[in-house]
């Protein structure tokens, strides 16, 4: 049997995985959730929600990835007890990853358009609408999104996927910080500092706690298995919940300065926080267009945003890619061009969602990115999460001692026995309970 392949180095692994988790979710979708759910009490649930749901539920799926040392298609399997049958959660898992990439690699693909844009000087005639409602933009940098990634994952684990994240992620880093900087800096910033930090419990609701709870799982990237195959590829030197503390504070610190350049920026220049998508794309370019050097800023805003992108892209896409070599037994640089070619057939539904394949799947405005977040952010993540917890937390699944052992090996932070009623009751209560909640009051229509 092929020898499983490995990361070089514990740093590879947490910017692997911080990586995964870091992205779009981070930096895109978590401002315009929290600018829609009323600012500082949405981030305050979201904290509560990574601290409570998060955190166990990723030590949990970090703890079947090494257990197993095998995909996620394959670890439901092999860990399993004599008779149980878990397996078919694997399928789930790949069904789950190439859903999320049949829209995320089109939003990569918007923002390396963007990037682009501010580079070359044509950032004033160019906009949101206009670009997702033009077929050769959006099929074209789909196509550069999906052939970098395929080409990174092809040089292999360690000479390809490892190094180039962790030159993204302190790139990422370093420009988020810069940028940060710039933003508090900006006049006016402070009353976008307020509506950012200071909750208002006011407003919040049921729905308010559905969308932090949803969007914890979506910028962690846990629930089906992009967090277990950089776990089966790591040894045993240190504990999984120690990992996973460091992995969601790298997350969390993303998430948080993007909000710190976001509506600060946006209150400065008196432009609409609850935007939705388009605060990153429409809204942000205004606020470039109106800042002295705007074209230099608007060129490192969106170059972070590339990494942050790219670095889930490639995540996800190792994950696939993992998953497709061991059903078919073919080699990584085979599946990187089977992988590469599914992934981008069924991300042409988002690119020419907005143009030639017309489709709404909900209330009106929606298209085929809504279908496939809808897929994964609501329903696999939450419900993949559940599973995790579950399995991990029950005799009729792996159990909580073999989790535990598992968890707990090396040095680091341990999963502590009191806690046992959190994993086993509280995680999977609290999931049921807001993911029918979220169903109940979803806009279908």
């Amino acid at each position: 049997m092929k020898e499983r392949e490995h990361l070089g180095s514990r740093l590879g692994f947490i910017m692997l995985s911080a990586g995964c988790a870091i992205g779009c979710g981070n930096v895109w979708k978590f401002p315009w959730m929290c600018g829609q759910n009323g600012g500082g009490g949405f981030m305050l649930l979201y904290i509560i929600c990574l601290l409570v749901l998060g955190l166990p539920v990723m030590t949990m799926e970090f703890a079947l990835g090494r257990g197993a040392q095998t995909s996620p298609l394959n670890m439901y399997k092999k860990l399993q007890k004599p008779g149980q049958r878990w397996g078919g959660i694997g399928i789930i898992c790949l069904i789950g990853n190439i859903c999320l990439m049949a829209f995320y690699t089109v939003v990569a693909g918007w923002l390396i358009y963007y990037f682009v844009k501010f580079l070359t000087g044509g950032n004033e005639s160019f906009g949101f609408v206009q670009m997702i409602t033009n077929p050769g933009v959006n099929v074209g940098y789909l196509l550069v999104t999906v052939l970098v990634a395929f080409l990174i994952l092809s040089m292999g684990l360690q000479g390809g996927l490892e190094r180039i994240t962790k030159i993204m992620m302190i790139g990422l880093l370093v420009l988020i910080l810069v940028l940060a900087g710039r933003s508090i800096t900006l006049p006016g910033a402070t009353e976008g500092l307020k509506f950012y930090l200071i909750p208002d419990f006011s407003k919040i609701n049921g729905q308010v706690l559905v969308a932090a709870m949803n969007q914890a799982f979506f910028t962690l990237s846990i629930g089906m298995g992009s967090m277990a195959i950089f776990g089966s590829y790591i040894n045993k030197e240190r504990s999984l919940m120690g990992e996973s503390v460091t992995v969601i504070l790298l997350d969390s610190f993303v998430a948080v300065m993007a909000g710190l350049i976001m509506f600060p920026a946006c209150f400065s220049y008196g432009l609409e926080v609850n935007a939705g998508p388009s605060l990153l794309f429409d809204t942000m370019a205004s606020v470039f267009a109106n800042m002295t050097g705007g074209r230099i800023w608007g060129t490192v805003f969106f170059l972070f945003m590339v990494f942050a992108a790219m670095s889930t892209v490639l995540g996800v896409c190792e994950n696939i890619l993992a998953m497709v070599c061991e059903l078919t037994g073919i080699t990584r640089k085979k599946g990187c061009l089977l992988c590469g070619v599914v992934v981008f057939a069924l991300a042409l539904t988002t690119a020419l969602g907005y143009s030639v394949l017309h489709f709404q799947p909900f209330a009106e405005g929606s298209a085929w990115l809504d279908l496939w977040d809808f897929i994964v952010s609501t329903n696999i993540l939450p419900l993949g999460s559940l599973v995790i917890a579950l399995f991990c937390s029950w005799s009729f699944g792996w159990g909580w001692e073999n989790f535990m052992e598992e968890a707990n090996e090396g040095k680091g932070l341990k999963v502590q026995n009191w806690m046992k009623p959190l994993f086993k009751y509280v995680v999977p209560v609290a999931i049921i309970f807001i993911y029918i909640y979220g169903l109940w009051t979803f806009q279908w229509r």
